[in-house]
């Protein structure tokens, strides 16, 4: 699964349009259409602007959770998980299982924690 079908995903089970996002966002229409159709990979401040704007925490967009809402996204993991068949796929999928018992919490340091690892590095 891509994260752009992902995005596409939850914005039709929040029963969004671009338009909405665009005002939750600021982002332009035609950058989330990009963004959704694998045209162009989000930032990391982009995807947080995303989740906040879909109701969403951010590990969610990479993270098939076992919610009442999964109904909607079970099919994409018949299509094998966001790393398909990557040569990351069983790392991803080490992470996805780590993530799956983590506090909400941990999570939210963990994120914290890459996005400063990221920032810095950007230095």
């Amino acid at each position: 699964m891509d994260l752009g079908f992902r995005l596409k995903q939850f914005r039709e089970l929040k029963q969004l349009s671009q338009g909405d996002i665009e005002q939750r966002t600021g982002l332009l229409r035609c950058y989330i259409s990009r963004v959704e159709n694998g045209h162009t990979v989000p930032s990391l401040e982009t995807l947080e602007k995303l989740a906040r704007a879909l109701e969403v925490q951010l590990y969610q967009l990479f993270y098939p959770y076992q919610g009442s809402e999964d109904n909607a996204t079970e099919g994409t993991r018949s299509n094998g998980d966001w790393a398909g068949a990557r040569p990351g796929r069983a790392l991803f999928s080490k992470l996805r299982n780590a993530l799956s018992h983590m506090s909400q919490n941990d999570r939210d340091l963990l994120l914290y924690t890459a996005a400063k690892m990221a920032s810095h590095k950007r230095r």
